[in-house]
């Protein structure tokens, strides 16, 4: 390359890069961006748990089988695996509407981590962009377009725990592309072998095709298969019955396969607009086997659960974007179109041992969406920013029975219609010091087959939140955040994939504290922590939403240091939490630490560097409880017993490896 400001030999002047650094606009105190840095010091191995380093939001596993959707909290929801969490990767919805497993079912298994940028974390409904599903807030995982150092690892752990993983750019500059691909094991600790694999592939290509466009293509492949130890109740472990690793049916487990595809273009006008257009679309399927409640319902064959799903998703996100000055004020104005469309098919049936016995529903689903919005972004003094907006959504459900013999045969069409305000107050910053009021409205939408059966007291429940906060950098070496915020739910009717049937719960309350803080402590040596309280209840009765959070917290002691290591002991601590409406009975609370650490050899090598990892999860080796869950239940010649049933905690887990950058 010719050196800066020397001509070259067309006589093109090439200038030296020059990096510009800016404090991200935020427009809630609860927004937070989670960067590479702390995504790489994460334990490998399950992409969800890098959204624990969210304040307010943990994940844990849900069937003591790796390969399924973590189940999510935040906000005093127990989201399950995504009814009131919208997520997204570039955009693109991650969620699937009325799924054979439960509604808003979110799996982030088909996400390689290093592939990560940083992932944009949003807390209740209060941004434009957002609709179904953004109720308790929202995540976006934004996937780079190049590394600079591509690199080769291999890793391996107690259970029989192996990750293999390669990333590289093969070109970079006008054309920039990314190759990853990652082969994942385990047996996990059960007694009855996970046998857990999955493989992950992504292919990118990034491109200015002029100097004011850009085109980004990327294609990404999951397949994954594994057996699950299930949800075992509580009575039988203490009573010797079940070993806390155990399994009363060996046969759950499942497969999966998801291909996506997306493209994402943009034009920026000499005027200061912006033209855009986002494009996926994906292929999914899912065979899932499961056993809840063991010989409650038929003593002879079991319980058994089958849920199949295959669906085709395909939408866009289309619009213009102009920034300029009116009447003295600098503003932004975007006007856009989503679109979305599910063409699924969905099946519950009855099986034993994996071996269909009897199907329960079998349906078409074609359900569609369609969400013109328009957001503003004012700034009419130094000190005061406004933004917010509307958006409607306009939902087609289309439901046909391809089951004439089966028990539920729900069919139908209807449509539905929602609009959406957000608006967004930020003043400041004084001494580094930003004050933020918000207030807005969400949804989820329900079950095609629910809705169509005319079982829903509300098709798209509305949400509207209210929500305050400070944040304030007014030390350089402390940020300290704290957030007030409260959400009325008209509806908690949700579909219930484990049993194929709908509930209706009725309209809920929630409302809570965040406080929340990072400390650079030396230039190498980073704090940070944060606390959550809420109180959520049904509106008019008092009860308790079961399961819902009550007391979160995270704390995490991170080394960055000049000399190759990188270092980071993360704790992550659940409450104690109403496990039904009534508060007769309780979900366990858990502590559990995790250490995570690089090192940077000084090793020589032909090309390139080493770098050695390891982590240990669940340091202090606790007995804790994952997913815990009060029903009842009954094991064979044993009486029905109604009780917590849970999916144990990993106990320690040590893990290590090798990478070869290059």
């Amino acid at each position: 390359m010719a050196q800066a400001h020397e001509p070259a030999a067309d006589g093109t002047v090439v200038l030296p890069e020059v990096p510009v650094a800016a404090e991200r606009l935020v427009a809630a105190s609860s927004e937070h961006v989670i960067p590479d840095k702390d995504i790489l010091l994460q334990p490998q191995g399950r992409p969800g748990m890098l959204l624990r380093l969210a304040p307010g939001i943990l994940t844990v596993e849900h069937s003591g089988g790796a390969g399924k959707a973590d189940q999510y909290f935040l906000r005093g929801f127990d989201a399950d695996h995504g009814t009131d969490i919208a997520v997204f990767r570039d955009g693109m919805p991650v969620n699937m509407r009325s799924h054979a497993h439960g509604q808003g079912y979110a799996d982030l298994n088909f996400i390689i981590p290093e592939t990560i940028k940083e992932i944009q974390v949003y807390k209740g409904p209060y941004h434009v962009q957002f609709g179904d599903f953004n109720t308790g807030g929202a995540v976006d995982f934004v996937t780079r377009d190049e590394v600079k150092e591509g690199f080769i690892q291999a890793a391996g752990g107690q259970f029989d725990t192996q990750r293999y993983l390669t990333m590289f750019s093969p070109t970079t500059g006008k054309l920039r592309t990314l190759v990853a691909a990652e082969g994942y094991f385990t047996n996990g600790p059960f007694l009855n072998p996970n046998r857990y694999n999955r493989f992950n592939g992504l292919l990118k290509a990034t491109i200015n095709p002029t100097p004011r466009s850009e085109l980004s293509l990327t294609g990404t492949y999951n397949q994954s298969r594994w057996n699950a130890s299930g949800q075992l109740p509580v009575y039988a472990v203490f009573a010797g019955l079940l070993d806390r690793f155990g399994s009363v049916d060996p046969s759950e487990g499942g497969r999966t396969n998801r291909a996506t595809g997306t493209l994402r273009y943009h034009y920026d006008t000499s005027t200061g607009g912006k033209i855009f257009a986002d494009l996926y679309a994906q292929y999914y399927k899912l065979d899932l086997y499961s056993n809840f409640t063991f010989f409650l319902n038929d003593p002879v064959h079991g319980d058994g659960i089958e849920q199949g799903d295959r669906r085709v998703v395909y939408g866009s996100d289309v619009g213009y974007r102009q920034s300029g000055t009116l009447m003295g004020v600098d503003g932004t104005a975007t006007l856009g179109v989503q679109t979305r469309v599910d063409d699924a098919r969905v099946r519950i049936a009855d099986q034993q041992q994996r071996a269909l016995l009897t199907v329960t529903s079998e349906s078409a689903v074609l359900e569609a969406s369609y969400s013109p919005y328009l957001k503003l972004e004012l700034q009419p003094t130094p000190w005061v920013r406004v933004n917010g907006g509307a958006r409607a959504d306009f939902f087609t459900f289309n439901v046909q029975n391809l089951c004439a013999t089966c028990t539920q045969q729900p069919q139908g069409r209807t449509d539905a219609v929602i609009a959406s305000t957000k608006g967004n107050l930020i003043l400041g910053p004084w001494l580094g010091t930003e004050f933020f009021l918000n207030v807005g409205t969400g949804f989820h939408s329900n079950d095609a087959r629910a809705v169509v059966s005319g079982q829903a007291a509300q098709t798209l429940p509305r949400a509207t939140a209210y929500e305050v906060g400070i944040r304030t950098k007014q030390w350089d070496r402390v940020e300290l955040l704290a957030t007030l915020w409260a959400l009325d739910l008209q509806s908690e009717l949700v579909f219930v994939g484990d049993a194929g049937t709908t509930q209706i719960r009725g309209a809920s309350r929630r409302y809570g504290t965040e406080l929340g803080t990072r400390l650079t402590l030396l230039d190498w040596l980073t704090l940070r922590g944060d606390l959550t309280l809420t109180h959520a209840e049904f509106r008019g009765t008092g009860q308790a939403i079961p399961l819902a959070p009550e007391l979160t917290a995270q704390a995490g002691l991170t080394v960055q240091h000049p000399m190759g290591l990188s270092s980071s002991l993360q704790m992550i601590h659940m409450g104690r939490r109403p496990a039904d409406v009534n508060r007769t009975a309780y979900a366990q609370p858990f502590t559990v630490f995790d250490w995570v650490n690089r090192y940077r050899l000084p090793v020589k090598v032909e090309r390139g560097r080493l770098e050695a990892f390891f982590t240990i999860q669940n340091l202090f080796d606790v007995d804790w409880r994952q997913a815990q869950f009060f029903y009842e239940s009954q094991l064979r010649g044993q009486p029905a017993v109604t009780d917590i049933h849970f999916v144990p905690g990993t106990p320690r887990n040590i893990m290590g490896g090798v990478a070869w950058y290059f």
